[in-house]
């Protein structure tokens, strides 16, 4: 395998695994979570937002959009489908990833982070979550919508548009 062939899998496993959290998120862990209470759905919620924050987390959510960066570069050729489709995964990672989670998912991630559970009443605790979780369910959708485009493009990418040398 030549080095473009490489990054190009790791480019795919980067955002395969990324897209699977979404999927999860979208078709199960969201539909679970919204069965709790409103104390325990939050303090659920909380605790995964500060435990998603890791290394191995990182290492994909944004070594994807890097390598998906590099893999437009080794694929430039406009003449290529192969190189509109890892441009196509490259751009609905970065809009619909990438973008979303940072402007969206993120900042009522932070706003939940820093609202005191012990402290609030029932009140201000079914309050938040009324501003919390549509919000962040809808934009998870959206983010797993635009990360399976992502993966499917790469996956095409790979599979029909194999290099003949």
């Amino acid at each position: 395998m030549k080095l473009h062939e490489i990054t190009l899998a790791a480019t795919a496993t980067c955002s395969a695994l990324i897209s699977g959290l979404f999927f999860a998120y979208t078709f199960s862990v969201n539909l679970g979570l919204h069965k709790l209470d409103d104390k325990t759905y939050l303090m659920a919620m909380q605790n995964i937002n500060r435990e998603i924050l890791n290394p191995v987390f990182y290492s994909c959510f944004l070594g994807a959009p890097l390598l998906l960066i590099i893999s437009s570069v080794l694929y430039f050729d406009l003449s290529s489908p192969k190189f509109y489709l890892i441009l196509t995964a490259c751009l609905s990672y970065i809009i619909g990833v990438l973008m979303i989670t940072g402007t969206k998912n993120v900042p009522l991630n932070n706003q939940l982070n820093s609202f005191d559970i012990s402290t609030a009443s029932s009140d201000g605790i079914h309050r938040i979550r009324l501003l919390i979780e549509d919000p962040w369910v809808f934009w998870n959708n959206i983010r797993t919508v635009f990360s399976f485009i992502t993966l499917v493009c790469l996956i095409i990418s790979l599979i029909f548009f194999r290099s003949k040398d």
